[in-house]
């Protein structure tokens, strides 16, 4: 048997038998292979694609895939959501290319359109390549995006039959300039939204509304299209689908295709002779152990990606893995990420499919659209965020059939601990449902102003939009941004264009520009909220796989000034919270102890930042800032105690701060295997006595302004958010609390004061009053921890 073949419980034996790994395997899931079923062409298709299907090896499809072709011939808004590598692309290309197909026998030789909608410019130009692949040259397929030139654009916008673009474009280009559009969108038949789980949170509240408006201007010109959603596996697919679309969704879920037998391991690296904040003992990195695991596989003559969470990590694991072979082997190992040309990507692609590189050290940028085949084992440096892009990830390793191995390797946080030690987290349960809140008044506001600005809004407009818009709209009247006409219609007010106010991924404001001091060159820029954390003066930042340390954040230049370095440490801002509770939506009594649901104001200020060294985490010191306070308007979810709880639970009160404290850290770990979120996208605070609630309160919030539906989800699975958390902290092997149960790597009091023991007992008093009656955040679906 070739080594890139071999079975993948050998892989793994060798990989545990290596330097004496017995102990950092904490579990193996085996899961068998699933034979093809292929169903008939439909008749719908026509013949051209079927010829050039057949020609790219597809004689009959799976039968996933004619379901869906069938459901999109008939007008149906359908999502696929069916596991990596199992043909989605050719589940919607198939029958929009053969209704484009049908158009070009119209006189003007565009008698259908479709537009193609990416989260990423690359996915695009990947699905451009697949339609002309199956498609005549008369489909005219073209890319609208930020690098179309504008002679070209034009044409597009005149001849193009199949356009593919992202939400960006289609917001601040396509739509407002719509009578510019107008033939494409009287012809619009289809409208394909791929990757469509990755429009979460504020971002796909966003997207959400971004459709709507396109729905309408549909409407006004007299088409209807069909909505066509491609997504990675999600809990109730169809609705995220409605709530992403408004319309009703048909979901197509049974997977059809193959796939090998796969061995899934479960990975934690060991402790090291390191102490981090106040002598907790620190394990090995996941990326030094990545590096590690990808040295011994490439030995092997395995094809392997190793997946890591930054452009810098991807870089030192394929650096690490090079030290570590002799010359021959270390060619064979590159890093892929965001930052390179297209032209190096593709070849980077091509090299993996050939065999010529062997191991590849990747960011998220091949978790979406590219098509590898042929490895036979993935490495995860740590859990990616939620079980889809665990999925993906782990999908990527054999995608001929062939037998695949994946590895997920523990970072020194709550959330990867607790998954490596209850597998069940992630092999009993099903993926995350994609959380998302179109009727967040602070998306809808800015998006009605669009839509104003676009048409007039009428009283049809009102249940497109959302049941929120009859109240908001006077209010966007009294701020001289809307005004009512006589016939009702409300009109945009202003000269300036709407839809330049409307920040389409949350970002919180204008971007900072990163600047190299010593040329004046622009990098690049970093969104507004993040500037605070992540371009602070004396912060490391990454720039396509180069170094900068910041020299100076000029907040009323909005600007960075960055230079040239190679520092031995990265760096981790600290911040200090505090928060007020606006209004009390929810509230659920938990014995004497409640759990609420609300809005909130935090005022978030970055006091200093923690300078660690890049091999092992040890904190090398710490710099105070002097940054100005930020304030946020939110959502939060919030749980209150007693004295007599504290009393029951042995927490004296000069234990308390501590106790709710680590419990806080925890939480906020473990919100991520319930939301589809990672916990930078959420924020807590931990008070002894709330001046609001006059109570011991621990306070979770979604880190955008108006909320992303996070904390909301959390209060809805409180009971198993929070028994996941009491467990977690538990389970920990450390005596008083390490990164990898209640110190937080973003605590703005330098993890200080933390009680391990005391958070247990806090949370095991809190939730023995929780109800079992199945109401929001109560115990009636106690099966498991998740959902």
């Amino acid at each position: 048997m070739p080594p890139s073949h071999r079975l993948p419980e050998a892989l793994l034996d060798t990989l545990v038998a290596s330097r004496g790994r017995s102990d950092r395997l904490t579990h193996t899931e085996h899961l068998p292979a699933r034979q093809a079923r292929h169903a008939p062409w439909p008749d719908s298709i026509r013949p051209e694609i079927r010829a050039a299907a057949s020609e790219l090896g597809v004689s009959q499809p799976w039968a996933h895939q004619a379901e869906a072709m069938n459901l999109a011939k008939e007008g149906q808004t359908v999502v696929i959501a069916t596991g990596t590598a199992s043909g989605k692309s050719l589940g919607y290309l198939a029958p929009v290319l053969s209704d484009l197909l049908d158009g070009t026998e119209a006189p003007n030789g565009r008698g259908a359109t479709a537009l193609y909608l990416a989260p990423t410019k690359a996915l695009a130009a990947d699905q451009r390549r697949r339609a002309t692949e199956l498609a005549p040259d008369r489909v005219r397929a073209a890319l609208y995006d930020g690098d179309t030139p504008p002679q070209e654009r034009e044409w597009v916008r005149q001849y193009a039959s199949y356009v593919l673009t992202n939400p960006d474009m289609l917001h601040r280009s396509i739509l407002p300039a719509h009578a510019r559009w107008s033939s494409f969108l009287k012809a619009l038949r289809y409208v394909v939204v791929d990757e469509c789980h990755s429009y979460r949170g504020v971002f796909g509240s966003h997207v959400a509304q971004v459709l709507r408006r396109l729905r309408r201007l549909c409407r006004r010109y007299g088409s209807d299209p069909a909505f066509l959603l491609a997504s990675a596996t999600t809990a109730d697919p169809a609705a995220t689908a409605e709530r992403l679309t408004g319309l009703p969704a048909i979901a197509v879920t049974e997977d059809a295709s193959p796939r090998g037998p796969m061995v899934f391991a479960l990975w934690e690296p060991p402790l090291t002779e390191h102490v981090g904040e106040h002598g907790a003992p620190v394990r090995r990195t996941a990326t030094t152990e990545a590096a590690y695991l990808l040295t011994d596989l490439v030995t092997a003559g395995t094809r392997t990606v190793a997946f890591v969470r930054s452009r810098r990590a991807a870089e030192l694991v394929a650096l690490q893995a090079q030290d570590n072979l002799d010359a021959t082997l270390a060619n064979r190992i590159a890093a892929y990420r965001g930052g390179y040309l297209p032209e190096e990507r593709r070849a980077l692609e091509r090299d993996l499919h050939s065999g010529r590189l062997l191991g590849l050290a990747s960011t998220s940028a091949l978790e979406l659209g590219v098509d590898v085949s042929g490895l036979d084992a993935v490495l995860m440096a740590g859990y990616p965020g939620t079980r889809a892009s665990l999925w993906q990830q782990a999908g990527r390793a054999g995608r001929e059939a062939q037998g695949a191995l994946a590895v997920l390797i523990a970072r020194d946080d709550p959330l990867d601990t607790y998954l490596v030690h209850h597998p069940e987290a992630l092999f009993a349960r099903p993926v995350e449902a994609t959380v998302l809140d179109p009727d967040n008044p602070h998306v809808l506001a800015p998006h009605l102003c669009a839509a104003a600005a676009e048409l007039p809004l009428g009283p049809d407009d009102l249940e497109l939009f959302g049941p929120s818009t009859a109240q908001l709209l006077p209010v966007l009247e009294q701020r001289g941004l809307l005004r009512r006409r006589s016939d009702g219609s409300w009109y945009w007010t202003r000269r300036e264009r709407a839809v330049d106010a409307v920040d389409l991924r949350g970002s919180g404001g204008n971007p900072v520009q990163i600047v190299e001091a010593s040329t004046g060159r622009l990098l690049g820029t970093v969104d507004a909220a993040a500037a605070h954390t992540t371009v602070h003066t004396g912060a490391v930042h990454l720039h396509q796989g180069r170094t900068y340390l910041v020299r100076d954040l000029d907040l009323e230049a909005s600007a960075a000034l960055v230079e040239l370095a190679n520092p031995s440490y990265t760096t981790a801002a600290r911040d200090t919270t505090a928060i007020s509770i606006l209004a009390t939506d929810r509230t659920v009594a938990w014995g004497e102890g409640s759990l609420n649901f609300g809005s909130v104001e935090v005022v978030n200020q970055v006091v200093g930042f923690l300078r660690k060294r890049i091999s092992t985490g040890e904190i090398l010191g710490e710099t105070k800032l002097d940054l100005p306070p930020r304030t946020l308007r939110t959502r939060a979810v919030w749980w209150t105690v007693t004295e007599q709880q504290l009393l029951d639970a042995l927490i004296p009160y000069d234990q308390l701060p501590g106790a709710a404290h680590a419990a806080e850290h925890a939480s906020i770990g473990l919100l991520p295997l319930f939301a589809t979120c990672d916990r930078w996208d959420i924020g807590g605070v931990s008070v002894p006595l709330h001046p609001d609630t006059q109570l011991p309160t621990v306070f979770v919030y979604d880190g955008h302004p108006g909320g992303a539906g996070f904390a909301e989800h959390g209060f809805r699975r409180a009971v198993q958010w929070l028994t996941a958390t009491r467990d977690a902290i538990a389970a920990c092997e450390c005596e008083r609390g390490c990164p990898s149960c209640v110190q937080s790597p973003k605590c703005g009091n330098g993890n200080d004061p933390l009680d391990k023991a005391g958070a247990v007992r806090l949370l095991t008093a809190l939730l023995s009053g929780a109800p079992g009656d199945g109401t929001p955040g109560g115990g009636g679906d106690r099966g498991g921890p998740l959902s």
